[in-house]
């Protein structure tokens, strides 16, 4: 299931960001960028994220950043006085009197210098860091739980198309039935005088034939089949097993369809097929 969560907090003068972003996988697939700083941690962290996350296609970057107003910088004294001295005495023996030395000295190369900040891991710091991390999987979490309440509630509204669709097929059922006996006895008599017709062997054959057309198991299994999907997507982790309810699901449809032998039955299993589909469609992001 794809999912998004941020979070941000401040330790001594940096800014810690964690972002955490998946994509749908049976399982989980974590990559996990870091600092080189926490690089000594990351087995560790990684251990912990797993725990919390079942599965998934799963990045989780975290950045630091400085939050101070300026960078500590160091002006080189001696060799900025050497560069201007340099260039007043080459001023005065070429006789150039429109110069700025010390805009000029300022520009020469190691004059400035930006003081290096000493890196080291911080115990502090880090727990700051995971308590971050751990900020931003909860809103991950929080998106894939909306997210899934989404999909349940299209779930059952699809599946409830579906159960009252097969309502309408039951209807039609007996009908359906009779409609076939009366259909084959009309191109019976069409082509066979009616004193030459074995009424005993006609209703044999008759009810022989219907009995392949007999959709009465499909029916119970498929009104089963969706009564258990609707049991299973409370339960944690179903993803997979509601993919193997909807293959049920869908065998049962074809088989209603295969043997209906009317156009209004075909009709609805139509309906039912398209219905399934999008269940399908959906079923991609939570396997």
């Amino acid at each position: 299931m794809t999912g998004f969560g941020k979070a941000s907090s401040e330790f001594s003068t940096k800014k810690i960001t964690v972002e955490v972003r998946s994509l749908n996988s049976k399982q989980l697939d974590l990559n996990l960028r870091t600092p080189y700083i926490y690089k000594e941690k990351e087995l560790e962290l990684r251990s912990e994220i797993s725990k919390q996350l079942e599965r998934g296609k799963v990045d989780i970057s975290i950045y630091t950043e400085s939050i101070q107003d300026t960078l500590p910088v160091a002006i080189n004294k001696t060799l900025a006085k050497t560069y201007y001295n340099e260039l007043k005495s080459l001023a005065e023996e070429l006789k150039e009197v429109n110069t700025d030395l010390f805009r000029l000295t300022m520009k020469m190369p190691d004059v400035l210098k930006a003081e290096k900040e000493v890196v080291e891991f911080d115990v502090e710091e880090w727990k700051a860091v995971k308590a971050t991390v751990d900020i931003a999987i909860e809103a991950f979490q929080k998106f894939r739980d909306d997210e899934g309440k989404t999909l349940s509630n299209e779930f059952e509204m699809r599946i409830g198309i579906i159960d009252k669709l097969l309502t309408e097929v039951i209807s039609y059922d007996a009908a359906r039935v009779e409609n076939i006996r009366t259909r084959i006895k009309n191109n019976i008599a069409d082509v066979i005088e009616k004193e030459k017709i074995d009424e005993n062997r006609f209703e044999q054959e008759l009810i022989y034939y219907i009995e392949k057309l007999d959709i009465t198991e499909e029916k119970l299994r498929l009104k089963t089949h969706l009564d258990y999907f609707t049991a299973t997507m409370k339960e944690l982790g179903s993803g997979r097993k509601l993919g193997f309810i909807a293959q049920e699901i869908g065998r049962e449809i074809n088989t209603i369809g295969s043997k209906a032998n009317d156009s209004s039955v075909q009709k609805l299993v139509v309906q039912m097929k398209d219905e399934l589909e999008k269940i399908k469609e959906q079923l991609l992001n939570v396997l």
